[in-house]
């Protein structure tokens, strides 16, 4: 919750006051009623937000990963809070195998899923020269190739079926623009944003739909283990952060949750943002001028001024 990040944090930026954490569930209780939602990385952080939201909402959820104890333990605690059954399978993104088997496994308990999240990722922060092979092809093969697996696994048989679904990649803010120290992350999440987009183009005659969510800084025991391993990062993210505070799994869920609701049926091929302005303030080339005082910007016009009359 919001009150958790704001207890870590030495200095919150007094704007954050007026933009609240709203978490609870958007849309109308059973606007996922009958419809079954597969989510990968469901087990933790931003696919437990979702497969939470998504079964408030009336979804029967299945949520998938490497970790079948965690799942299993999640399925419960959601479960246990909606009322509605949320089923753990076991899969490696990875192995088109293991996906196969994960799809088969769905399709006996529930039949083919009505909306599917692309939501499995790895990431570190390590400098490019010191990257080896297996490094890059570990987060590459989650990212990317894990995406493309669950992707065309699924999309092959709902074409073959005549079934419409929704189809929603979680990527990044710096998919688009790349990152130095996350290359492999980049990478491949440029490529997931590619892949989405192509399909868009080329499936919706099938009856589905893609949409991106690229997130911004959102806190999460996983992600930031990873990328902030000595907790010194969160308040350079708060600083540059116009909304000054980070955002919460539950505010990308009810976004997650429109897109793949019968709301957004006429959203498709989008890559919407949610990182709370801070793209727009980093991409700014004067957007650095915010730290200017009162005092300095009264010298900098008598400056100004001086430079016009001497022009």
């Amino acid at each position: 919750t919001y009150n958790q990040y704001h207890a870590l944090c030495q200095k919150v930026p007094p704007q954050a006051s007026f933009f609240p954490v709203k978490e609870a569930p958007m849309l109308l209780p059973g606007t996922f009623k009958n419809k079954v939602a597969f989510i990968t990385g469901g087990g933790t952080g931003l696919g437990k937000g979702m497969a939470s939201t998504l079964s408030a909402l009336g979804a029967e959820c299945v949520i998938a990963s490497r970790k079948l104890d965690i799942l299993k333990k999640t399925a419960d605690e959601i479960s246990h809070k909606t009322g509605n059954k949320v089923h753990a399978v076991q899969c490696n993104v990875r192995d088109p195998a293991s996906v196969g088997a994960a799809v088969d496994s769905v399709v006996s308990q529930v039949g083919l899923p009505d909306v599917i999240i692309n939501n499995a990722a790895g990431n570190f922060i390590s400098p490019s020269e010191k990257l080896s092979a297996n490094a890059w092809k570990t987060i590459t093969d989650i990212v990317l190739n894990g995406t493309a697996n669950v992707t065309l696994e699924i999309g092959k048989r709902l074409i073959k079926a005549g079934k419409g679904a929704a189809f929603l990649a979680i990527t990044t803010i710096y998919a688009e623009t790349g990152s130095g120290f996350v290359v492999p992350s980049a990478s491949a999440k440029a490529g997931v944003e590619a892949l989405c987009m192509s399909l868009a183009g080329e499936w919706g005659r099938y009856g589905l739909r893609f949409n991106v969510i690229q997130p911004g800084p959102i806190k999460t025991k996983g992600a930031f283990s990873r990328l902030d391993p000595a907790g010194v990062y969160e308040q350079v993210l708060l600083d540059r952060m116009p909304v000054g505070r980070l955002g919460t799994p539950g505010e990308i869920a009810n976004l997650a949750a429109y897109l793949c609701s019968d709301y957004a049926s006429w959203v498709s091929g989008a890559i919407i943002r949610m990182d709370g302005g801070e793209y727009v303030l980093m991409s700014g080339e004067f957007n650095h001028l915010r730290m200017v005082t009162k005092d300095q910007w009264s010298e900098f016009e008598s400056m100004i001024r001086k430079t016009k009359n001497e022009s």
